[in-house]
């Protein structure tokens, strides 16, 4: 699957029940949906207002707002904010976008959370391995070790809102993890600013809703189930709270290795350098805030189930884990997702 951001961590898509037409002349209080294609996947947005909407101007100001955060986070560009701060090779104070500063910040909460497994920096590892190239390469001991070396938070000096310093002169910060979360924060923020209370904002599978549907009813999603071959669904979310509500998913399943009888997962533990090697294949995160689920759903399937369900009741993060055993998916759930009492999966 295709991702504007260089990801580390690979995203679990959702299949959503959206329709790809634009809907510019229906009817208050029935559902209007239009569609995109940003962040090199797409996105669609279905909402509802009892107020006329204009569907036409509303998805000029969603692409204008993508094209804002493809300046300032993309990986991809060398144009953007955060490319030309990772190519500045200095350790003297830098200028820095205060949202990529704010971003930096929640990501360092998440990532001691994790005990580190989880980092913004690992960017250099991942290359190591050859997941940048799509072609697998197992380094020695040393070379992970000093590649190490170049990798971790504490070589993050945040110095004020608008300004930071790279402890490690080379130091290269990938957002991804947390970017499309981010991404999906400010578009649903477009359509509030327009007045639109009742809406679901979905970005390649990282969605947000809001109020309900026409009638009361309820948005309901569906989880794909974490098979490599095929797309089916898994789960249905049913969202009984009018409050908003984020769901990330982080999976291992799509992107990995198969060498000599053993799979390299592209999930990489930021602590020792080496793919992860549990049986945890997603973890879905549910939370008031798409940017918090979006690194905690990544951060939880580094640690994997045994540690991730740990950390998350520790943080009180609603999670939802699937182990794969064999032809078998085990489900295991953090304390906090049994407390959504208005959200029910089945």
């Amino acid at each position: 699957m295709s991702h504007y951001f260089p990801i580390p961590f690979c995203k679990l898509l959702f299949i959503l029940t959206l329709t790809v037409t634009l809907l510019g002349c229906e009817k208050p209080e029935q559902v209007q949906k239009f569609n995109g294609e940003a962040q090199g996947t797409t996105y669609h947005i279905s909402f509802w207002s009892a107020q006329t909407a204009d569907a036409q101007a509303l998805k000029k100001a969603v692409d204008a707002e993508f094209s804002r955060l493809d300046q300032l986070l993309s990986n991809y560009r060398p144009d953007s904010a955060i490319e030309q701060l990772n190519k500045t090779v200095t350790s003297e104070a830098l200028p820095v976008n205060n949202e990529i500063i704010a971003l930096i910040g929640q990501a360092r909460v998440v990532s001691q959370a994790s005990n580190g497994c989880y980092d913004l920096t690992i960017k250099p590892l991942f290359d190591l391995w050859g997941f940048k190239d799509d072609k697998l390469f197992i380094p020695d001991q040393a070379s992970l070790q000093a590649t190490l070396k170049e990798v971790g938070f504490a070589k993050i000096d945040v110095i004020d809102a608008g300004h930071l310093r790279k402890l490690n002169p080379e130091l290269r910060i990938d957002l991804s993890s947390i970017a499309q979360g981010y991404s999906v924060t400010r578009i649903a923020r477009v359509l509030e600013q327009q007045g639109i209370e009742n809406y679901l904002v979905e970005i390649g599978g990282e969605l947000q809703t809001r109020g309900n549907k026409p009638g009361d009813e309820p948005w309901r999603i569906a989880l794909e189930k974490p098979l490599s071959g095929e797309r089916t669904m898994h789960k249905v979310i049913t969202i009984g709270q009018s409050e908003p509500l984020a769901i990330m998913t982080s999976g291992t399943y799509r992107h990995y290795f198969d060498a000599d009888g053993k799979r390299y997962s592209h999930i990489l533990d930021a602590t020792n350098g080496r793919p992860v090697e549990h049986h945890t294949v997603s973890v879905t995160v549910l939370h008031a805030d798409p940017t918090q689920a979006d690194a905690w759903s990544t951060a939880l399937l580094c640690l994997g189930r045994e540690r991730g369900v740990e950390a998350a009741n520790k943080a009180g993060i609603a999670a939802l884990f699937i182990e794969q055993q064999g032809e078998a998916f085990n489900e295991y759930n953090s304390a906090p997702l049994g407390a959504l009492t208005k959200v029910l999966i089945k």
